[in-house]
């Protein structure tokens, strides 16, 4: 069964905003690695619970990481992926997701 990946706005945001740091050294660079971490998040297409589960941040919450600098949050309901976060170089992925979250109650 494959399933459909879909960005939140939030993370589209990230992805622009990882873009233009990475863009400071090199826009080339920069346009290779977001490119390649989108790509990453549409093979969870095919495979979408791989990763770590992590209810303990939010409810059906899993993240995984590309070349262990960038973790992808994300959720799988039915038969869609969600891309929820794409956090860069150590961000405090675990706070963010909670605050978002605290803020939706």
């Amino acid at each position: 069964m494959t399933y459909k990946v879909v960005f939140a706005p939030e993370a589209e945001d990230q992805l622009a905003e990882l873009y233009r740091y990475i863009a400071v050294a090199s826009s080339e660079i920069a346009t290779r690695y977001t490119n390649a971490v989108v790509t990453y998040c549409e093979g969870l297409a095919q495979f979408p619970y791989r990763g770590t589960a992590r209810s303990d941040i939010r409810p059906g919450l899993r993240t995984t990481s590309y070349k262990k600098r960038t973790v992808i949050a994300f959720a799988v309901f039915d038969r869609n992926v969600a891309i929820i976060g794409v956090f860069y170089g150590g961000r405090d992925y675990e706070t963010i997701l909670r605050d978002t979250e605290a803020t939706r109650d």
